[in-house]
């Protein structure tokens, strides 16, 4: 993360010891490795979130992918058109009932 030596580091050290004391310098080393710690900890949760986020997304887009490519529908529409146009309807002009079967069927009861 950060490209620190152990001469810098050294350095770090030896300021801290003048500025702050022989006293509070421990507890402050303390404080600072918590804090770091919380730090990394916090943005590997995060960017285990980001990943896990990007993996369903991805996840999403190939199920729906492979539903498009499952779908029967296209298929089955190819399929029904020449069946469907084999067996339309009759115009209603050509073959019509004839009218004097039902009112012998009415005049029966």
């Amino acid at each position: 993360m950060f490209d620190i030596g152990m001469g810098e580091l050294g350095l770090i050290a030896v300021v801290g010891l003048l500025v702050l004391g022989p006293e509070r310098l421990p507890r402050v080393a303390r404080t600072t490795g918590i804090l770091l710690r919380k730090a990394r900890q916090s943005w590997h949760s995060v960017r285990a979130d980001i990943e896990r986020e990007l993996e369903t997304e991805e996840l999403k887009r190939s199920i729906q992918k492979s539903m498009a490519q499952a779908d029967p529908t296209p298929d089955l529409k190819r399929a029904v058109e020449p069946i469907s146009e084999a067996v339309r309807p009759p115009d209603p002009g050509v073959i019509a009932p004839p009218a004097a079967a039902d009112e012998r069927h009415d005049d029966g009861r």
